[in-house]
């Protein structure tokens, strides 16, 4: 039997925009790994009577229903009394989970437990205790009128901490299928053209399925199979992933691969090569993103944020001829900048970029979104310009990025480095 759910987040503070709500997308995740379909996403203030509204419209579409937040101790955490009402079930006090919560404050906090924790000591008759070791609030499950009520505490840490040890297993039980997804990963071609490329092939496809979702700067595809074990799941989805990944060509940069400073991080390790930056218009993201992963010192020298056009020849050493000919956002300077961040720190590769993020064209009218990446290698230089038109500064500066890391990507495994594409996905599927 195939079962839909419903995650219920409460909590005024998600409404405000003050948190953001990041347990709906981990309970996603994990609910479609289990076989369960998740069709709806709500959100409810600390308040009982839109909570109990929520409850009452997600009961009459979703056999599953899963609720974050709401089970502290304070006086608007309401949520167990809210879903109780609801599914006229009674709150029951268990001495055991309130000697529970006693010998975590004593251990843990080394302070008496205040009367107001005893309301987390309270659960549904007949329910499942989900136990919680790193707070204190206890979720719980049960079934009513052929409906499972999850609840699960709204701090993301510990609500993890319940989904993996007490959710997954429970729901596991109901359902026999499983669901196993892959990630094709590409950039190079934009949603619409992948989109357009992809759509037959899409259309045609259930089980498994093939579906296109866009990121700030690059399109992920996602196959999916569903089957009654993770090992027939795998089996139909490696046709679908060679297929595709065959077909892209050299768009796609890996599988299940998080991001391009992390595929190209395996591939410098793999050459044992180092490469440093020199970066104007992206303000130093490059080195953030490579150094934002575990081990990125082996494969990382260092870099220059070289924002004005003297600290380019100042100190990265691009000649003030050049710069006066040319411009700082130019072809020659971004070549110059590269070779320079090569020669100055020893690294195999220099990576640079120079452009105009706007909001105004610079001081030569250049328009904003001009950009040029270089990228200086043993084998040579090669610049990429990029006409990135009008769009947000900071989707100026991750675009440029990417492309710097796709030119990295390229340069280590020997596809051409200046262009984004084969154009092999322009031929017919």
């Amino acid at each position: 039997m195939s079962h839909t759910a419903e995650i219920i987040a409460v909590g005024t503070e998600l409404l405000l925009g003050n948190i953001t709500n990041t347990n709906a997308s981990e309970i996603s995740r994990a609910l479609s790994a289990v076989g369960v379909n998740v069709f709806w996403h709500t959100v409810a203030g600390d308040n009982p009577e839109r909570l109990r509204e929520a409850l009452d419209i997600a009961r009459k579409r979703a056999d599953v229903i899963l609720t974050t937040g709401g089970l502290g101790p304070t006086y608007d955490d309401l949520t167990k009394q809210t879903v109780c009402e609801t599914f006229g079930k009674p709150l029951v006090l268990r001495e055991d989970v309130l000697e529970h919560i006693r010998t975590y404050f004593a251990r843990n906090v080394h302070l008496t437990m205040p009367e107001n924790n005893r309301q987390q000591a309270e659960f549904p008759a007949d329910c499942v205790i989900f136990d919680n070791p790193v707070g204190t609030a206890p979720g719980c499950a049960f079934e009513a009128e052929g409906v499972h009520v999850l609840m699960l505490p709204g701090p993301p840490f510990e609500m993890r901490t319940m989904l993996q040890n007490w959710a997954v297993p429970y729901l596991r039980g109901l359902s026999k299928e499983v669901i196993v997804s892959h990630d094709i990963m590409t950039f190079g071609l934009g949603e619409s053209p992948m989109e357009d490329l992809m759509r037959e092939r899409i259309s045609r496809m259930e089980n498994p399925s093939l579906a296109t979702y866009a990121k700030p700067s690059e399109v992920r595809l996602r196959a999916t199979a569903k089957a009654d074990s993770a090992a027939a799941a795998e089996a139909m989805l490696v046709p679908v992933v060679k297929e595709v990944t065959d077909y892209l060509g050299d768009v796609v940069y890996g599988v299940d691969i998080p991001n391009l400073e992390t595929v190209c991080m395996t591939h410098l390790k793999e050459k044992g090569w180092t490469f440093a930056t020199a970066e104007s218009c992206t303000g130093g993201q490059i080195a953030a993103r490579i150094t934002a992963l575990s081990g990125a010192s082996s494969v990382y020298r260092g870099g220059v944020v070289s924002y004005w056009t003297s600290v380019k020849a100042e100190v990265l050493g691009v000649p003030q001829t050049l710069l006066d000919q040319y411009g700082a956002v130019s072809e020659e300077c971004a070549r110059s900048m590269a070779e320079n961040a090569r020669r100055i720190t020893g690294a195999d590769i220099g990576l640079s970029v120079t452009g105009v993020a706007g909001p105004d064209p610079d001081e030569r009218n250049n328009p904003v979104g001009l950009v040029y990446v270089g990228l200086a290698s043993p084998d040579g230089t090669w610049c990429r310009k990029l006409e990135l038109g009008k769009r947000r500064r900071d989707r100026i500066q991750d675009l440029a990025a990417n492309h710097a890391y796709d030119m990295l990507r390229r340069c280590l495994t020997g596809l051409p480095v200046e262009q984004s594409g084969t154009g092999k996905h322009m031929e017919k599927l």
